[in-house]
């Protein structure tokens, strides 16, 4: 098992924590231990089913005897009617992890359907659409896996793998070329290679950032015309991401003028669930 994946096991044990407590006491109640049941995950909207392997790992947390049977891959189309997966085992077992793993499967689902959308809308152009630190807390190894499983890419994880000098840290720092030169200073002293972005907001700055040996020049809240004049003066020098004022109605534009990546935060923070439900039978 590797880091993400203790990770995720980590969340689902604190989500199912959350739900359980001490027992699902409705369950208990109702449910003799001896009954066996099957659940069949039906998805009920068009769009990209993402969670499956999530939502198999929190019924085996549950009861490690549930037989979890995967009809539909993860990062596949669906549409509404299809059979996602299917559960059977102990009907107590299927009934305390269906809402933990619907939860899951909903939001990933939802996410990774958004990023597919997204992904389709510049397929014509060299730029990718990426993700945000926007997630939910606790929650990102989960939402930056959902994008990546519809079609779009992770751009740093957190505040740790990559530098990203924004508005308030060139506003302490002094300037741009004073706090890429920082990060510099910083990759050299700890043997580093962290690549360096840094947030413009005009031309102006664009050309002081061409300046410094920074890895991505960020084009903040730049209208369409000033983005294609900033492509064309950065000329390839290095990478270019677009970001703030991005939804369906405007990355296409965004991404004809030549950019390299543009950043959605509305991947993660606005996620509109994808309806799945979980029917069990006896």
């Amino acid at each position: 098992m590797n880091k993400t994946d203790k990770q995720i096991i980590k969340l689902i044990k604190n989500a199912l924590q959350e739900d359980i407590r001490r027992e699902d006491i409705t369950t208990r109640a109702t449910i003799s231990k001896s009954k066996k049941a099957v659940g069949k995950f039906l998805v009920k909207a068009d769009g990209i089913i993402a969670g499956l392997e999530v939502a198999k790992a929190v019924f085996k947390q549950v009861d490690p005897k549930i037989k979890f049977e995967i009809k539909i891959k993860d990062g596949s189309k669906v549409k509404y009617g299809d059979v996602a997966a299917v559960v059977s085992g102990k009907a107590q077992s299927l009934l305390t992890a269906e809402r933990t793993a619907l939860n899951f499967l909903q939001r990933m689902s939802g996410i990774a359907t958004s990023a597919n959308t997204y992904a389709e809308k510049i397929k014509h152009t060299k730029a990718k659409v990426i993700d945000t630190r926007k997630t939910v807390p606790g929650l990102r190894a989960l939402d930056k896996l959902a994008v990546k499983l519809g079609g779009c890419a992770n751009h740093r994880i957190g505040l740790y793998d990559m530098f990203l000098i924004k508005d308030n840290h060139i506003e302490v720092a002094g300037s741009i070329t004073k706090a890429v030169d920082a990060c510099v200073k910083y990759n050299k002293k700890h043997h580093k290679k962290f690549k360096i972005e840094v947030e413009t907001k005009n031309l102006k700055e664009v050309e002081e950032a061409l300046k410094t040996k920074a890895d991505i020049i960020m084009l903040d809240n730049f209208e369409v015309s000033e983005m294609k004049k900033a492509v064309e003066l950065i000329d390839g020098k290095c990478k270019v991401e677009a970001s703030g004022g991005v939804n369906l109605d405007t990355v296409k534009a965004i991404a004809e003028t030549g950019v390299d990546y543009i950043s959605v935060g509305a991947l993660t923070h606005s996620v509109k669930a994808l309806d799945i439900s979980l029917e069990i039978t006896l």
